[in-house]
């Protein structure tokens, strides 16, 4: 008998992108398995005949990588083209785009989520759970790491006896985080373990600039940093979202919250949180309440309690029920809930108490919450309630106090959410009750809002970019006040999850405006979610077939992959940029692609091809802050050709251009630059009163990196004048800046100044090494520069001099000229 043959896989099934790959494993094992080298022939064989140049054509090494698991991204048009190599059925090639557009998306919301550094408001009139709460304290008042995980089913209460707990021993630890890692939201998916630990980061004093990327490094500088911190992450979804949140520092404590047991976490104290004893339940009604009047029936409560299953979100629920009915005794409360139950129209105590809560609310306040529960991240404040809903602020308030009152809300720093339970439950008797129109035109307000009010943070904060962003209509309804640059950070900071989610699920051309509006505050440290943003921004504008749009997506995307380190990914994204807007006469358009073409030739060492993009630019340009920034990138690119007097001219030019338009990070950004250059023209007396100027400027914004490598260039400016001392004072307190913050690159070349100033065989060696792992081509050449001078090695010169050749630095005649002359 013939063997059943194997099923198509269901590319809509995938959540993750390991799921996707895994679907492409089994359709090539489906489609017969054929090699790597004639699915690779295949593809390009259809892209020849398309009209696709060679230079685009796959290889066989990317289309192998397509095959494997823990990739962060899949190239989808590759990914589309194997499908339809293995299986080129026009509907179920469909399939797989509507799966990898899901899934992307899906990854771009697991990134977003808010972090806290205090805890959020409990419940009032906590009662109960003395056994466990003195458990927990107990646990950690030893000092050492303890990770308490609190496990049950859904609102039992788990989220405010670890708060409870939590407040208790938040006196005996000096930092305090919090997280809601939306586990079982219904909404969004659970939050990314690295986007938390980003988050943390920030919040321990880690400049985002310096934030690492990967998992294990962001592990790895969390636990550094976490001695002593207690950590409650609350809603956890599994152990694999847990286990790389947990501190695993000296006095450090966790407690964990989640409907499952989380038995597969090392050193883990588990307490299995049942619902309140018959006794607990009457003591929590008594105590919220008591003052009523108990009716014929002494044993009401008892009958109210058991009707909530003793749940303690169903009693919490109740009681607001209860509180807002006047007139009623207990027996009274007790006979209706009796009565529900015997007609059998809710068959739990959650069900019971939404149903009665809802139920019982005034029309106009039942419609704010189900509105409210379309919010896409769960998390808003009274201006992105009032967008919802359509109504003024004032009326915004009450209604949102009310529901806080009601317990169907929580609020927290002037901050609404839900518990999940309660959000599905709003989120259902809006799908039942509200016309898809009437949803559709409450998102679409809320879109609007985010959109304006973005547009106002953005030029208060960065008032010199305002001409180059997208004009937008006012918001209908309120917004806040956002008159000074801390209030606009304020604001952009706490809306930045909703702001990205907003790109990802709104329409095209609300998606591009919001991404080009906000990037730059998203690019200033937050690259990987600017690139996710700029990306899912991308795709929307080529929706819209405008090709200046389209263009400054793709200078946005480019601009996110050279902070990110990807300069070579960055070409092919400008050259389709510069392919769009030589069918527009956008003139500055034209210039940012040049710009951006020359810094990406910097980071490529083609530094005369990058030269040449900036002189193009600026004789195109008539905008001073572009001309600012493409000094400053020019003077940069000289310095290294050995331009040194004309690099200072540039930069002292770009220092008066951002002086007069108030960018005082750009103002400094230049200043950096001269004093660099300075050093290179002999100009010791001046660098250092400008290195001394940048120095004050860094410190009074908290601006650590660019501290640090203010003192770097203060190690070069000595080493250079002669003073060794100074110069390994100055690099050796650089060095333990870079090495705290993180920051490989800027280690890397306090390493080879320190090894130049002292030639020190071993830092130079350890600078080589470095440069090689970061392919640093330039300073490769430097290490082996200095490896020649202290071993006086011929090789290493030698090596030094193609290197520096290959760049076009000027560095490589004295050397050339060093060796002739050597016997």
């Amino acid at each position: 008998m013939c063997a059943a043959p194997a099923p198509l896989p269901d590319p809509g099934q995938a959540v993750t992108l390991d799921d996707l790959v895994e679907r492409l494993r089994l359709l090539k094992v489906w489609a017969g398995a054929p090699s790597y080298e004639r699915i690779t022939a295949g593809i390009n064989a259809e892209w020849a005949r398309s009209g696709r140049p060679e230079a685009e054509m796959a290889r066989k090494t990317t289309v192998v990588d397509c095959f494997r698991s823990g990739r962060k991204r899949l190239n989808t048009d590759l990914v589309i083209a194997i499908v339809r190599e293995l299986h080129p059925d026009q509907g179920y090639v469909a399939q797989w785009r509507q799966a990898l557009r899901a899934v992307a998306g899906e990854i771009s919301l697991a990134a977003q989520v808010r972090v806290h550094d205090a805890l959020p408001g409990g419940q009032p009139g906590f009662v109960g759970r003395e056994t466990e709460l003195a458990w927990l304290c107990e646990a950690a008042a030893g000092g050492s790491v303890v990770i308490s995980a609190l496990e049950g089913m859904a609102g039992v209460g788990k989220t405010q006896l670890a708060l409870h707990a939590a407040a208790r021993l938040a006196a005996t630890h000096p930092r305090v985080l919090f997280v809601d890692l939306r586990g079982f939201d219904p909404k969004q998916p659970p939050a990314a373990p690295s986007a938390v630990l980003d988050g943390f980061l920030r919040l321990l004093g880690v400049p985002g600039t310096e934030v690492p990327h990967d998992l294990p490094s962001l592990v790895g500088a969390y636990r550094a940093r976490a001695a002593g911190a207690l950590v409650v992450l609350d809603n956890a979804a599994d152990e694999d979202q847990v286990r790389h949140l947990l501190p695993g520092a000296p006095g450090s404590v966790a407690i964990i919250t989640s409907r499952r047991s989380l038995t597969g976490l090392p050193s883990v104290t588990h307490l299995e949180l049942a619902v309140f004893t018959a006794a607990e339940a009457v003591a929590f009604l008594e105590h919220a309440v008591g003052h009523l009047t108990l009716g014929n029936d002494p044993k009401a409560l008892s009958r109210i309690a058991e009707r909530c299953g003793f749940l303690p979100l169903a009693l919490t629920l109740i009681v607001g029920h209860i509180r807002a009915v006047e007139g009623w005794t207990l027996t009274d409360h007790a006979d209706r809930l009796d009565d529900r139950h015997q007609r059998q129209r809710l068959d739990d105590g959650v069900q019971l108490a939404l149903d009665a809560s809802y139920q019982r609310l005034p029309e106009d306040r039942r419609r704010v919450l189900r509105l409210v529960a379309l919010h896409p991240t769960g998390e808003f404040d009274e201006y992105g309630a009032a967008a919802l809903t359509g109504l003024d602020l004032d009326d915004t308030r009450v209604h949102l106090e009310g529901l806080r009152r009601d317990h169907l809300l929580q609020c927290s720093s002037g901050r609404y959410s839900f518990h999940d339970l309660v959000r599905e439950h709003a989120a259902e008797r809006a799908a039942d009750e509200d016309p898809p129109s009437v949803r559709q035109a409450a998102r679409a307000s809320l879109a609007g809002y985010l959109l304006a009010t973005a547009s106002l943070a953005m030029d208060v904060r960065y008032p010199a970019d305002t001409h180059r962003r997208p004009r937008v209509a006012a918001a209908k309804t309120a917004t806040p006040e956002l008159t000074d640059p801390d209030a606009a950070l304020t604001w952009l900071e706490a809306e930045h999850p909703a702001l990205v989610t907003s790109v990802e699920t709104g329409e095209p051309l609300h998606a591009v405006q919001l991404s080009l509006t906000v990037f730059r505050h998203l690019n200033r440290d937050r690259w990987t979610t600017a690139l996710t943003m700029s990306t899912g921004a991308l795709a929307a504008a080529r929706t819209l077939a405008d090709p200046v749009l389209t263009a400054r997506t793709l200078h946005d995307v480019t601009a996110a992959l050279l902070e990110l380190g990807r300069p070579e990914d960055a070409v092919p994204v400008l050259e389709e940029a510069a392919d769009l807007l030589r069918t527009t006469d956008d003139r500055d358009g034209e210039i940012r692609t040049l710009v951006l073409l020359g810094v990406t030739g910097t980071r490529l060492g083609r530094f005369r091809e990058a030269a040449d993009h900036y002189y193009r630019a600026l004789e195109l340009n008539t905008d001073h802050a572009v001309e600012a920034h493409a000094l400053v990138n020019l003077g940069a690119v000289e310095e290294r050709l050995g331009l040194n007097a004309s690099a200072a001219q540039h930069l002292e030019r770009a220092e008066r251009l951002y002086a007069d338009l108030g960018d005082v990070d750009g103002e400094a950004w230049a200043i950096s630059g001269l004093a660099s250059v300075e050093i290179e023209l002999g100009r010791y007396d001046s660098a250092l009163d400008h290195f001394t100027r940048i120095l004050d400027i860094h410190r009074n914004r908290g601006d650590v990196d660019s501290e640090a490598w203010c003192v770097q260039g203060l190690g070069l400016l000595f080493s250079r004048w002669g003073e060794r001392d100074r110069a390994v004072r100055e690099y050796t307190r650089a060095l333990t800046m870079f090495r705290e913050l993180g920051d490989r690159t800027g280690e890397l070349y306090v390493l080879n100044g320190l090894g130049e100033a002292t030639d020190d065989v071993a830092v130079l060696t350890e600078a080589l090494a470095l440069a090689t792992e970061l392919s640093s081509v330039d300073q490769q050449a430097r290490a082996h520069a200095g490896l020649g001078h202290a071993l006086g090695s011929r090789e290493h010169y030698e090596q030094a001099v193609e290197l520096y050749t290959q760049l076009a630095m000027p560095e490589a005649e004295p050397l050339r000229a060093l060796l002739a002359a050597a016997p």
